[in-house]
């Protein structure tokens, strides 16, 4: 499993997120993040339909292929029950 974090730095939301997924990535280190700012990588942001509603994260299974998207902010609780019942695929 995979995580696509696409962010930017003028958005408030990205701001909130950034230490629950600091916190999640230590937690969880076989969990793999790729961050993306929307403003300086807009080639990866237009592969993945990815638009200025940030943050926006793409949870990829092992083919990287899409489970589920998230945009807006998230609770550590919400994301890691997300990430436990996808970690295998």
């Amino acid at each position: 499993m995979m995580v696509l974090k696409f962010g930017a730095a003028w958005c408030s939301g990205c701001l909130v997120m950034k230490p629950i997924w600091a916190e999640l990535e230590k937690e969880l280190p076989w969990l793999v993040t790729e961050y993306y700012d929307y403003d300086e990588s807009q080639v990866i942001a237009d592969k993945y339909q990815v638009n200025e509603k940030l943050p926006t994260f793409i949870f990829l299974d092992k083919n990287d292929q899409e489970i589920l998207r998230l945009q807006g902010e998230a609770s550590k609780t919400e994301l890691l029950k997300i990430i436990t019942a996808n970690k295998d695929k």
